[in-house]
């Protein structure tokens, strides 16, 4: 592959949404038909060949092709091989834009594919539907059609795939089939994607495993060997990219495998750098993923380059140099934030800065003078240590003279629960929603004119005053039990609290691909956390004085806040959490002084933090918990604490679900048919649970008789006494007329629940009719980008 004895570099893959988001809008304007297929087409095509100009004019040694998706990379890899769902009946040679995005989004006749997270990221893919009859016959040449273009555009091309042993364990097997039995025809397919990207003259191609970052079963370890035995010889070499952990244990499998090379994640698990080097083949890529493809601070490249300078004698040109993994979890470019102090902003790379920090470490390896960059990079890394906004000796001090219990309750819950009935008095089966009401236009324009200065701070909380009192005059006639204020007034349930707490920072464009055309834009915590004065208070008495019904107030989690901020790396992730923890404790205690009786601390992204090995799980789930419940637990019997989680699957850590002792608990189980619900059941969850009954991301509007099932579903794992009923998250991405007749149909679903209760009768529903059930997962409202 490599003859020369120059260090060479590349990226894993690139941010697909554009610096000003112009796929988002692009898509979004295609659904909305308001676009053609062709123009959405070219916008694409701008995109990618912007991105290659980047990578090329970085000195990289190849651009990446094949990380660009229209939605989703794993659904289009799909695509590529030709195994869709059967259910949708689509043709994968000829699949069009539109059936594409009908299996992201649904359509009349099937819900989307079920999407979930991509290991710890928060970005979320589409799960493959397989099952014993699935076939790999081919589909969509959209990736060819890029590699074509970039090699017009006079680039050298690196195609990037994920792995056929990732793509299998990420898919889901629908009759309980063994997805490795699929393993033989999946690789003729991957082989005659090798041969064609030989015959059009691609040399290199990128295979992401990501998987052996687990702790694999060992049916799937020793498929490797025999996969990429298969794979090799082809004509196009390999070069299999591992990220997110070590995967230290598999270096000998590793360096026997028949690649031309192997990458590793050096920021992630920079002490497996030792394991490999020692047993490495003298004629085999080692490359090195040491620029961090998940945050956005610049890298320390004095340092980098004191840890690598060993290998890099003893490899020369076998040697590379990448980021940790893909830059799609980055956002594009710091040159567009005009904003941002000089000092921070000194502190910070993102993707396009860290292309730069890329072509200066090639240099540097490769004997260049790059003396001065190296000089100024020391200084501006020696500056961030020293700088005074980064740490607050008061934070510390309060952090290190907790008393004991204070992560606990005053009472066991059963007390508690007892107090909590005694003050709500609420029915049977109560009834709430998750926090957010739709993020309309006129809610969207006041913000924007309040932040341009176009709107007075009096005006803005005037505007937002009228949709709460809307939101809680919609909740009052629907007949809902428990009320919030609708969130009209957050732009993000992270970037919201961050911008009111000490030791955070914002852009304005920094923005992150969540799903399809989410995106996120994620706060930067820089500094020792805080938090100066009263975040919600003001928003949630408000909203209770309209009503005689309780009203939740609506917070964010430690958890989630760090899980979705751009965290600092200077020190532990856990002690960066508990600073949080004690912020959002002050904020619960000042809302039940102020009267608010039930307060939501939502944490969605809590198993989002597990570590990928679960022999490191305990560590994580100890200091989690720990969080949760310091920021919970400063509140008297009577006050009843909720919490909110999406996107898990609970089953292997429910005992610590449960530690965390919220009163009650929301989950999503819409999607998955209740099935969710039944790890809670088997393990008899000892308090108050709220299945989701609805799906909040599909605009398909559930009729009762499909809540209805779900509550009788329900009803057989969890006892009335300690059922809610709810949606399955957030409702900000949905629009009032949709939100309201669902809503109109989950309380009247409710009322057939409770009537057949009290009369000690069954439910009485169409067993038939299942609608968009057990599909998917709801996409968490943390995620939905509001602007």
């Amino acid at each position: 592959m490599t003859t020369t004895h120059t260090a060479k570099a590349h990226i894993l893959g690139f941010p697909r949404i554009g610096a000003q988001r112009e796929l988002k809008f692009a898509l979004e304007k295609f659904w909305r038909d308001e676009i053609s297929e062709a123009e959405l087409v070219k916008v694409g095509q701008t995109l990618r060949r912007r991105h290659w100009a980047w990578q090329s004019e970085a000195d990289l040694d190849w651009v990446s092709v094949g990380d660009f998706a229209w939605y989703d990379q794993i659904l289009s890899t799909a695509a590529l091989l030709g195994c869709l769902p059967e259910r949708f009946a689509f043709d994968a040679k000829r699949l069009s834009l539109s059936q594409y995005f009908a299996l992201a989004r649904g359509n009349a006749e099937q819900p989307a594919l079920e999407m979930t997270k991509y290991f710890d990221t928060n970005y979320h893919y589409l799960v493959p539907e397989l099952s014993s009859e699935s076939t790999f016959d081919g589909g969509v040449e959209w990736f060819f059609h890029e590699i074509e273009d970039a090699q017009t555009q006079g680039h050298a091309v690196k195609a990037v795939l994920p792995g056929p042993l990732t793509f299998l364990w990420l898919a889901k097997a629908k009759d309980g089939y063994n997805k490795l039995d699929l393993l033989p025809k999946l690789l003729a397919r991957y082989t005659a994607i090798i041969e064609k990207l030989s015959a059009k003259g691609v040399r290199l191609l990128q295979l992401d495993e990501p998987i052996l970052a687990l702790e694999l079963p060992l049916e799937w370890q020793a498929a490797f060997a025999p996969t990429y035995q298969m794979l090799a010889g082809k004509g196009t070499q390999i070069l299999l990219a591992t990220y997110f952990d070590s995967v230290e244990s598999h270096a000998q499998l590793l360096a026997d495998l028949p690649v031309a090379g192997v990458h590793l994640d050096l920021v992630r698990a920079p002490a497996q750098l030792a394991a490999f080097t020692a047993i490495w083949p003298k004629n085999k890529v080692l490359s090195l993923g040491v620029i961090d493809g998940r945050n956005i601070w610049a890298s320390d490249l004095n340092q980098v380059l004191a840890a690598i300078a060993e290998p890099a004698k003893a490899l020369g040109g076998y040697l590379w140099l990448a980021p940790s993994c893909s830059l799609l979890h980055c956002p594009v470019d710091l040159e567009q934030e005009t904003q941002l102090d000089a000092e921070l902003k000194s502190w910070l790379a993102f993707a396009k800065q860290k292309l730069a920090e890329l072509k200066v470490l090639k240099k540097a390896i490769n004997g260049s003078d790059v003396a001065d960059i190296l000089a100024l990079n020391a200084f501006s890394q020696a500056a961030r240590r020293a700088s005074t906004r980064i740490h607050n000796p008061a934070v510390a001090e309060r952090l290190a003279n907790l008393p004991p219990q204070f992560d606990q309750r005053h009472a066991p819950f059963a007390e508690r629960q007892s107090a909590q009935q005694q003050r709500f008095h609420l029915p049977p089966l109560p009834t709430t929603t998750i926090g957010s009401f739709p993020q309309t236009s006129q809610i969207r324009a006041a913000r924007a004119a309040f932040k341009q200065g176009k709107l007075s701070a009096a005006d803005y909380e005037l505007a937002m005053q009228a949709e709460i009192a809307l939101a809680v005059q919609k909740q009052d006639a629907l007949g809902i039990d428990v009320l919030v204020h609708g969130e009209a007034e957050r732009n993000d349930m992270v970037e919201y609290f961050g911008e009111q707490l000490a030791g955070f920072a914002f852009t304005q464009l920094a923005w992150v691909q969540s799903y399809g055309s989410r995106c996120v834009k994620p706060p930067i915590l820089f500094g020792d956390v805080s938090r100066p004065q009263a975040m919600t208070v003001a928003w949630s008495t408000y909203a209770q004085s309209l009503t005689d019904k309780p009203m939740k107030g609506m917070l964010t989690g430690p958890v989630t806040i760090l899980q979705w901020s751009f965290v600092r790396d200077d020190q532990p992730r856990a002690l960066t959490c508990q600073q949080i923890a004690l912020a959002i404790r002050d904020e619960v205690q000042d809302l039940e002084a102020a009267g608010i009786g039930m307060i939501q601390i939502d944490e969605p992204a809590f198993r989002e933090g597990l570590p990928l090995k679960k022999s490191q799980w305990a560590s994580y789930l100890a200091w989690a918990g720990q969080a949760f419940r310091v920021s919970a637990s400063g509140v008297g019997n009577a006050t009843q604490i909720h919490t909110h989680m999406c996107y898990s699957e609970f089953n292997d850590i429910l005992p610590e679900i449960a530690a965390m002792d919220a009163d009650v608990i929301t989950i999503e189980t819409s999607r998955s048919d209740m099935k969710l619900l039944e790890a809670f059941g088997s393990f008899q969850y000892p308090n108050e649970i709220g299945p989701g009954v609805y799906d909040i991301h599909s605009p398909r509007v559930a009729s009762v008789n499909e809540m209805l099932r779900l509550i009788a579903k329900a009803l057989e794992v969890v006892p009335a006494e300690r059922l809610w009923i709810n949606p399955d998250c957030g409702l900000k991405t949905r629009g009032w007329p949709e939100t309201e007749a669902a809503l109109n149909n989950m309380l009247l679903a409710t009322q057939q629940a409770r009537a057949a209760i009290a009369a000690g009768q069954t439910l009485v529903f169409d067993a038939s009719s299942t609608g968009a059930a057990a599909q998917g997962a709801c996409a968490c409202h943390g995620t939905a980008e509001v602007g």
